[in-house]
């Protein structure tokens, strides 16, 4: 059984629309990991937090609404601790906080190389 996948230009492009969408709604520590290669699960994993639930709320939502295409798979939307978004090729986790800080799932794939975004005002 195989995933569907993007071709290399539209997850490249996928994934700088999500962080765009993101900071809209001013993620913080925006970062993403490449997998390819260390996991068959996705090969991006986007990272952020939100300040609040609310602000969690409103970053999902904004990347929901957003990308062009639309999520595979949404979990844990209605606690918004730990909302993730899987669109094959790129999974999202929108966290709060505290979540964020707790899981640290930065740390779990530590062998990814990471790229962190700073939001930059227009």
């Amino acid at each position: 059984m195989s995933k569907p996948l993007l071709d290399h230009n539209s997850s490249q492009l996928l994934l700088e629309e999500i962080v765009h969408l993101a900071f809209e709604k001013k993620a913080e520590n925006l970062i993403s990991l490449d997998l390819r290669g260390l996991s068959y699960l996705s090969d991006y994993f986007i990272i952020c937090h939100g300040k609040s639930d609310p602000q969690v709320k409103a970053i999902v939502d904004n990347i929901r609404k957003g990308t062009s295409f639309k999520p595979r798979h949404l979990e844990g939307y209605e606690n918004r601790k730990w909302v993730l978004l899987d669109y094959f090729d790129i999974i999202v986790h929108v966290f709060n906080k505290e979540e964020r800080d707790y899981y640290s799932i930065e740390n779990v794939w530590a062998d990814a190389p990471k790229n962190e975004f700073n939001y930059e005002k227009s």
